[in-house]
């Protein structure tokens, strides 16, 4: 009997695409459902490596993906949110939550599939609310789940017949390493270590595969699922780097560990399959579950010896963009609210610091289009607000307490030079959509436009440089620059609008890019303002 291998490729790949649609639909339900608060989850309560664990299972049961908590990890790593050592429990909490999915695939709830889709459907198409909305999704992803397990099974079946394909599946049983690189090639193209899981459930369901030769596979399966966080910190700092090295090594550890003990672990899961009478599905998701639950025991008192092996494997300062203040004791609030002012100042710069960081990627950006520079000014912009929650907490909380006249006076200046260099980082933040839309629809500023707004960038860029020196130094001096420099700007911002509309006239310059052309000289001029605002407020002392 020939095998039909179109209709078997075909409903496996349906299969495959229904899987992991369904995977992740479920996912977004289930973070929508809790309030989409995961990565301030992850910033807060990962005060130790244990919490760090906890909460690692948790986000991924949520997420239903242990690739996007980690992927969330190596970004918060890289922004100064998480240290190493935190990151390191997320990750090994994330490779526990994983088996969550195995689970759900190992209870044989498959025969329910069709009127859990229907039943989402229902709740998805006749409800508006939006709570009912997302229960609805979580129900139409778990169907959905399990029609294209069924799918993907069915198609798997027909290879019991064929010798060639039985003999490979002994070859790998015989010879655990090429199962453990079979594992990590098929989670490196499929991205989901859920869904490789979930084909080996079939495969081992249907009888093409021993426990021993299932179980190497379920090894590399881990491993193949640390690609997606090594991709994420290309180009991300040192820190991020190391976190992402770091889950590589966690899951190739743990393999080497269950292969040297491999005859022993299959005894243990047929013992646990005659103990509890569990079903082919079950038996992986066990020992799916055993894997990642003891390796995580195993390693977690070793968290200081991978963070020393990291940092030597991967050498260098960790320049990352870092989003936490360093100053803010509350010890000094009510201490001495004096001391508590001068840490604020502190941070305040650093706001500064970020506000020219930002300006300047945001020129190379205009210059080059490279969304590098995007990703940067954004990360920025996102540091200062972060740093403006924090450090007018922080002020706020000084305001109860008695104040001399002095140190009343400068905790106002400092609130009013907060909000002056975060709404900075709001006109750049607008500044890169604009060259987003630029390029997005295919707008062309002329040469002449470029010059211009070259020139006014560079004169801003110089501008907020010297306010914030002139915060740092109360400089009398630099203040009166800064407002000397703020009156060119706004001169600028006039003479290049009425060379626009003429270069408009006479055909030069498109409408579309007229638009985006005028639209940053407004932003730019607005930063003059901001600029000069922080300025002033020395002025005024002196």
């Amino acid at each position: 009997m020939s095998l039909n291998w179109q209709d078997m490729l075909f409903q496996f790949l349906g299969g495959l695409g229904l899987f992991l649609f369904s995977i992740k639909y479920m996912g977004d339900g289930l973070q929508k459902s809790a309030g989409n608060r995961l990565r301030d989850m992850l910033d807060r309560y990962t005060t130790n490596p244990v919490m760090g664990v906890l909460v690692g299972i948790l986000v991924t049961v949520l997420m239903q993906s242990s690739s996007g908590t980690t992927v969330i990890t190596v970004g918060l790593v890289s922004a100064g949110f998480m240290t190493l050592r935190q990151a390191i429990g997320v990750i090994m909490g994330a490779n526990v939550g994983t088996t969550i999915t195995a689970f759900i695939i190992g209870f044989d709830i498959g025969q329910f599939a069709y009127p859990l889709l229907a039943i989402g459907a229902v709740l998805l198409f006749f409800f508006k609310k939006n709570t009912v909305q997302n229960i609805g999704q979580i129900i139409f992803g778990l169907g959905g789940l399990f029609v294209g397990l069924e799918l993907m099974s069915s198609g798997m079946k027909p290879l019991q017949e064929l010798s060639s394909f039985m003999n490979m599946a002994l070859h790998i049983s015989e010879h655990s390493i090429l199962g453990v690189i079979f594992g990590t090639i098929v989670t490196l193209v499929v991205q989901s270590s859920s869904a490789t899981v979930g084909i080996l459930q079939g495969l081992y369901g249907e009888g093409l595969m021993p426990l021993q030769g299932a179980l190497p596979i379920l090894f590399g399966d881990n491993i193949g699922t640390t690609i997606t966080a090594v991709l994420a910190s290309i180009g991300a700092s040192v820190a991020a780097r190391r976190a992402a090295a770091t889950h590589v090594l966690f899951n190739v550890v743990g393999t080497f560990i269950f292969l040297l003990i491999l005859p022993q672990f299959t005894l243990y899961i047929e013992w646990l399959a005659g103990v509890f009478g569990l079903e082919s599905k079950m038996q992986i998701a066990f020992a799916h579950g055993t894997f990642n639950v003891v390796n995580t025991m195993i390693q977690l008192p070793l968290i200081g010896v991978w963070v020393y092996i990291v940092t030597k494997v991967i050498p260098g300062e960790d320049s990352g963009i870092e989003y936490k203040p360093r100053n803010l004791d509350p010890h000094f609030i009510e201490t001495s609210p004096a001391i508590a002012i001068g840490q604020a100042k502190e941070e305040i710069l650093r706001m500064g610091e970020y506000s020219v960081r930002g300006l300047e990627e945001t020129f190379e950006y205009l210059k080059t289009g490279d969304k590098k520079y995007a990703t940067t000014t954004l990360q920025y912009e996102e540091a200062i607000n972060s740093l403006d929650k924090k450090i007018t907490d922080y002020l706020v909380k000084v305001s109860v307490q008695p104040l001399s006249d002095t140190d009343s006076a400068r905790h106002h200046v400092l609130l009013e030079n907060v909000r002056d260099i975060e709404r900075i980082g709001d006109h750049f933040e607008n500044i890169v959509e604009l060259i987003d839309y630029k390029a997005m629809n295919g707008v062309q500023l002329s040469e002449l436009s470029i010059t211009d707004l070259s020139e006014m960038f560079t004169l801003t860029i110089e501008t907020v440089q010297k306010a914030i020196l002139a915060l740092d130094t109360s400089d009398h001096g630099l203040a009166m620059d800064v407002t000397k420099k703020e009156e060119l700007i706004d001169q600028m911002e006039r003479t290049f609008r009425k060379k626009h509309i003429h270069r408009l006239n006479l055909g030069e310059c498109s409408a579309h890019a007229g638009i985006v052309f005028t639209d940053i000289v407004s932003n730019l001029e607005r930063i003059g303002d901001h600029a000069v605002n922080i300025a002033d407020a020395i002025l005024e002392k002196h």
